[in-house]
Formats: C-alpha cells, sequence, structure tokens
C-alpha cells in the first residue's frame, strides 16, 4: 500500500476519477443480471436471453471503435459525464416504468443495446486519462488500480447481487446502478486538470497501428483472451455441473478464484517494477499463465482445477497492467482515445471465439485436447514477444508523435504533456526524466530538477 496510498493522496484529480469509476462498475455488475431476471420474468424468457445477449453485446463493436475518435476531438472529462447520463438515464427508465405501471417487455432490450454501444466510452477513457492526471513514474500504481478497480468492483457488484435480487428485485437493483451513475459524474466534475484534446504537429515516421510492439501485444492479449474466454464461458461451467462436486458453488468458487489472482496480481505489478523490459516481463508472465492452464488436466481434483484459475488471474493482471504503461510510453496523447478505444475493442471481442473453439471438444468428452488448445493459444503469442525487442528508437514520445490511420490537424502544441518538458521551458525551469525506457534522447534535459506534476503540484517522487 506504499505506493497507492502516496498517489492517491497526490493526485486528488486520479483519486476522484478512480473512486468515481469503481463505484460505477460495481453497478454495472449487477446490471446483467437485473436485465436477465427482467427477461426470464417474461414468456419464453429462456429463449429470449439469446435475443438480451446480442443486444449486450454486439453494439460494443460500433460504439468502441466510435468512441475513441470521439474522445480525441473533445474533453474527456465532458465525453465521460455524457456517457453516465445518457447510461444512467436508460438504466433508470426501468425502475421509472415500474413505479408509473409496469416494465414494458421491449424495454430491457434497449437498455442493453443503449449500455453495450457506451461501454467502451469508460473503458477507454479512463486509461487514456490517466497519463493526464498522474507523473510519468506513476503510471503502474494508476494503472494497476484501474485493474484491482474493475476485479474488485466486480466481486463485491455479483455478491451483493443475489441478496438485491431477492429483497428488492431486479427493477429497484436498476435504481441502484443508476445511482452509481450519479456518483462518477459527481466525480467527474470535480476534476480540475484539463483534458481538453491536445493539438501536435504530424511526424513522417511510421504510423501508430504499424508499431510492431503495440501490434505484438494487443495480438498477444487477444489470444490470451481467447484461451481465458473458454475456460470462464465454457470449460469452468462443464467442470463444475460433469466433473467437480458442489455444481453452482463449484463455479463460484472457480470465478472467485480468478478474481482473487487477479487482485494479487494487479497489486504486485503496480508495486513492484520489472528490472527487465516491459516487453519481456509481460511474456513471461503470459507463459506461466498458460503454464497454469495444464492443471485442469488435474480434473476432478477441485483444487487442481482451482490452481488453474488462480494461476491464470495471478499472472494475468500484470500483463494488463505492464501492456498499458508500455502504451501510454509509445502512443502520442492526442490519439490516445483512438488507440486505446481500438485496441480494448478488439481484446473484448475475442473471448466468445474460444468458447466456440473448446464447445465441440468438451461436447465429445475430450478435456485434455481443450487444455492443449488453450495453452497454445496463450502461450505461443508469449514466445513471439520473447523473440521481439522493444527498439527505444521506435519509441513514440510525446513531443514528437506520429499520425495514426488519420492525420491530425497540424498545429502549435499548447501545453507540454503530463512528463515531459514544454517545448520553449520557461525560465528558471528545467525538468529531466531517469524513468524506464525514456526513448531516444535518454534523459530530456541536462539539468536535473524537481518535477512538476501535470496538476501543478511538486512531483513527490522528486523529493
Amino acid at each position: 500500500m506504499s505506493t497507492y496510498l502516496p498517489l492517491l493522496r497526490s493526485r486528488p484529480d486520479f483519486r476522484r476519477l478512480w473512486l468515481g469509476a469503481s463505484v460505477s462498475v460495481m453497478g454495472d455488475s449487477m446490471t446483467y443480471i437485473a436485465l436477465s431476471w427482467l427477461v426470464l420474468a417474461q414468456r419464453d424468457g429462456t429463449a429470449k436471453l439469446g435475443v438480451l445477449a446480442v443486444c449486450y453485446t454486439a453494439p460494443v463493436l460500433i460504439g468502441g471503435l466510435a468512441a475513441g475518435f470521439v474522445l480525441d476531438r473533445f474533453d474527456k472529462r465532458t465525453v465521460l459525464i455524457v456517457d453516465n447520463v445518457l447510461r444512467g438515464a436508460a438504466v433508470a427508465s426501468i425502475p421509472i416504468a415500474a413505479a408509473v405501471g409496469g416494465v414494458p417487455e421491449w424495454l430491457p432490450f434497449l437498455v442493453a443495446a443503449v449500455y453495450g454501444l457506451l461501454k467502451m466510452v469508460p473503458m477507454a477513457a479512463v486509461p487514456a486519462t490517466i497519463p493526464d492526471l498522474v507523473a510519468e513514474g506513476q503510471r503502474d500504481a494508476a494503472n494497476a488500480l484501474e485493474s484491482v478497480s474493475y476485479s474488485l468492483s466486480g466481486i463485491i457488484g455479483f455478491t451483493l447481487a443475489a441478496p438485491l435480487l431477492a429483497t428488492v428485485g431486479p427493477a429497484n437493483m436498476l435504481a441502484l446502478d443508476a445511482a452509481t451513475y450519479v456518483c462518477f459524474t459527481i466525480a467527474l466534475t470535480r476534476i480540475r486538470t484539463p483534458l481538453r484534446p491536445r493539438k501536435t504537429t504530424p511526424s513522417p515516421k511510421a504510423p501508430v497501428f504499424r508499431d510492431k510492439v503495440l501490434i505484438a501485444t494487443t495480438f498477444a492479449f487477444m489470444a490470451f483472451n481467447i484461451a481465458e474466454g473458454a475456460m470462464t464461458m465454457v470449460v469452468a461451467p462443464w467442470l463444475a455441473k460433469e466433473h467437480l462436486p458442489g455444481d453452482g458453488a463449484t463455479l463460484s468458487l472457480l470465478m472467485a478464484a480468478l478474481s482473487a489472482g487477479e487482485l494479487l496480481g494487479g497489486f504486485a505489478a503496480g508495486a513492484w517494477r520489472p528490472r527487465i523490459g516491459r516487453l519481456t516481463a509481460i511474456a513471461l508472465v503470459e507463459l506461466v499463465a498458460a503454464a497454469g492452464i495444464l492443471a485442469l488436466l488435474g480434473s476432478p481434483d477441485w483444487m487442481m482445477v482451482t490452481a488453474a484459475f488462480l494461476i491464470m488471474g495471478t499472472f494475468s493482471a500484470p500483463m494488463t497492467v505492464w501492456a498499458q504503461s508500455l502504451r501510454m510510453e509509445r502512443v502520442p496523447p492526442a490519439q490516445r482515445g483512438r488507440v486505446f478505444s481500438v485496441f480494448r475493442t478488439m481484446m473484448q471481442a475475442t473471448p466468445p471465439i474460444g468458447a466456440a473453439l473448446v464447445t465441440p471438444l468438451l461436447v465429445a468428452g475430450n478435456l485434455p485436447a481443450a487444455v492443449i488448445l488453450m495453452t497454445a493459444l496463450a502461450a505461443v503469442p508469449a514466445f513471439a514477444l520473447l523473440l521481439l525487442r522493444e527498439n527505444p528508437t521506435e519509441s513514440t514520445p510525446v513531443d514528437n508523435p506520429r499520425p495514426l490511420w488519420i492525420t491530425p490537424s497540424p498545429a502549435t502544441p499548447s501545453a507540454a504533456p503530463a512528463g515531459h518538458p514544454a517545448a520553449v521551458p520557461a525560465p528558471g525551469i528545467t525538468k529531466a526524466s531517469t524513468q524506464h525506457n525514456p526513448g531516444p534522447t535518454g534523459t530530456h534535459n541536462a539539468t536535473e530538477a524537481p518535477r512538476e506534476s501535470p496538476l501543478g503540484e511538486a512531483d513527490p517522487a522528486s523529493s
């Protein structure tokens, strides 16, 4: 905690963003459960669950691709506030309809579609905003807190869902979820750091989507998510029902082990910075997570199966933290919204592929083949990462950005990006950075002096 508490104390705007997002994620974890219960109460409700799932997931692709362009053209705080208002209003429409006279059968499907369309806005905006709110040396810790937020808030939300369904009902559960959007909106209105889009001068260098490091890590994550999706969406329920004692309780145990591992791994990744390159560190933890899948071969021993989920969670969380910091270093500030939106959308779309791949194998009762397939999907891209070298000259310093798939309008930067010197330093102020992977020029300035935070405060790391 010695790493995280100073960060939260010294960066009040990041603290507000993180707390608001955490509360919102906790409410989101209850949304689909409540919508499912409302649909199940309808005539032919079981058959309609498939339609609800499509409404909940299909719009993510459209919304995810559009979110990045919006984030890079408008103030990110404003975009997040609008997202919270729209999704909060959509979710609140169900308890309001229930109080007035009844929930129309079509309304849960509409709410699910609105939620899916806007889902990627916070998932892209929060990581794109972090570099503006924390110092460069604090990014690993900030990214770890975001990862921990998703894990912990999900656990709390899923745990509360069962008793809330029994006591207040699904409509009132959605009223609580709408209240979490209000909390996030209030937290966003208190952020003082400008989060307006940056105007940058294009560079003739290769565009971001040709950055081998960014592309390789993204495809490695997509392959890993295919394996993890197969484990969580198909293998875990199948093992709990067919091969392990306890049925639903065992399934809960497996998912809890995965979440507990993600919490442990996330905290460790933010507090400990690998001495080796981030690319190598990502590859190594992915290999360990892939090797953990082999413990599924110990079925029907529930301890071995639980260990597989615990190992996967523990070693997958550092992948997320370190890869996100790597992207922040290599992506220009003016393009972070698009890059995080596109990459995260691509990774969100892959888990169902794993479910489709292993289902025929499990139908045939061939668990070993399914395990080998999942292990290979997770491990092969990791070996490829080990062969790839992170060339510092390919790094994208924020004061010399590269164009993405569209060319930004030439303009003079109005302010220096967080953690980097201004193009024309103010009199008497010089900055230097000895952080990991400083870029092709090494330190930014030969004179060491206390760094300033994005908020204008002295960076505690320099004292």
